[in-house]
């Protein structure tokens, strides 16, 4: 039976990168390779209803061992696909032994992973470790927890363990807030889930950001720069003008733990329009509503400098707290800190910095907080992640069916 890494090394050779641009779904083609060899390997373990449909999400299930049909049905989550933040095609992992805390020279590129400035690097003492060669994103985002939910499938059949009815679900398009658009929640027959995207493996994660996108276009007013005293409204400048009138405080950079913030993702322009586009998030409802309400405020301060009309708003939510929905069923995360500590783990809560598609489950009508996955440094070239702590993902998948069986 292969390990959690084992699989791990073939999932990230596919590339799988979604694209915010594209307008399909699946965002991206490739997505499906990973798709049909995940349901070829599901066929393979022997599990039921196994599928893929025409928006490339995988669904199956394991029924219930006989006399345990009255146990919770249970469901584990991931997604395929990884972030387009940073290259994921010819991704050339880099298995490093027994890590001994030092900077590590990532060979592709000569970059340096270094302790200072990924500090929770020392968690990963004594481990062995997968790293990029430092040209790609790892993938461990969120094929790491797509190979622990594999096989703790794997596991629970060939070591023939008792269990209630399992079901899986893997997902596309997640990486640009998507993953949950088409997730056939009718047919998925699971009671409760939990998406195994999270970073530190003693993380339990049942609160997120309440997020919307927010898409700014100004209209500028160009003409020759030698005659355009009193005239001239360069759309560029009033952009910059506008995110000034943003608190500074309430960058991504500049916050933590549950402070929210104001992110321009993107702004291009010229004289005569630019446009800017922003994410929102706050933990808080009221403060995510006021955050609003403050972008809305210095759009309506330029338009009043510079005439109805020169800055047009769309402020558009993406997904909101799932706490409100886990905390009906908290048993959830009660058993997720009985399952941790008996892999002998140190449960901590963390809040998420961001969503999951579990956050948009949750609200949909199944409850769904997020598990770790071993990983760390997400979306960039220092990925990384523990096959030791992989392992104990595993681990935690398999405490939780035999808790709820």
């Amino acid at each position: 039976m292969q390990r959690a890494y084992e699989r791990f090394l073939n999932y990230v050779k596919i590339h799988t990168t979604s694209d915010e641009e594209s307008g399909l779904h699946p965002s991206f083609k490739g997505e499906f390779d990973l798709a049909h060899v995940l349901v070829d390997e599901l066929k393979g373990l022997g599990m039921s209803g196994v599928r893929v449909d025409e928006h490339c999400y995988v669904y199956a299930y394991l029924p219930a061992t006989p006399g345990y049909e009255n146990a919770t049905k249970l469901g584990f989550i991931a997604h395929m696909d990884t972030s387009p933040e940073a290259s994921g095609k010819d991704v050339k992992p880099v298995i490093r032994k027994d890590y001994d805390g030092s900077d590590i020279v990532l060979e592709g590129t000569g970059d340096i992973l270094s302790v200072s400035r990924f500090p929770e690097l020392k968690d990963f003492i004594g481990d062995t470790i997968i790293t990029t060669d430092g040209t790609t994103l790892l993938g461990a985002d969120d094929k790491a927890g797509v190979a622990e939910i594999m096989t703790a499938m794997d596991t629970i059949i060939t070591e023939n363990i008792p269990h209630g009815e399992i079901w899986v679900g893997f997902t596309p398009d997640e990486e640009i807030g998507e993953g949950a658009d088409f997730f056939d929640l009718k047919n998925f027959g699971a009671t409760y889930a939990y998406t195994v995207d999270g970073g530190d493996v003693n993380a339990l994660e049942y609160e997120n950001f309440n997020a919307a996108g927010a898409e700014i276009a100004i209209k500028g007013v160009s003409v020759h720069p030698g005659s355009a005293k009193d005239i001239m409204v360069n759309a560029a400048l009033v952009g910059m003008e506008l995110h000034s009138l943003l608190p500074e405080a309430m960058r991504p950079e500049n916050t933590e733990g549950y402070e929210g913030f104001f992110h321009l993702t993107s702004f291009t322009g010229q004289v005569s329009s630019a446009k800017m586009s922003y994410i929102i998030r706050d933990h808080d409802h009221d403060l995510f509503e006021a955050k609003k309400v403050m972008l809305q405020d210095a759009v309506a301060a330029i338009n009043k400098k510079y005439g109805d009309g020169t800055v047009t708003l769309t402020i558009k939510d993406s997904y909101y707290n799932m706490l409100e929905k886990i905390k009906p069923h908290m048993h959830l995360i009660e058993n997720a800190r009985l399952a941790l500590k008996k892999a002998g783990l140190n449960p901590i809560d963390v809040p998420v910095r961001g969503g999951t598609d579990g956050a948009r489950l949750s609200y949909d009508g199944l409850p769904c907080p997020n598990l770790g996955t071993g990983g760390c440094n997400f979306h960039g070239t220092y990925e990384c992640c523990s096959i030791d702590k992989m392992d104990k993902a595993v681990e935690i998948i398999l405490n939780l069916i035999e808790i709820y069986r």
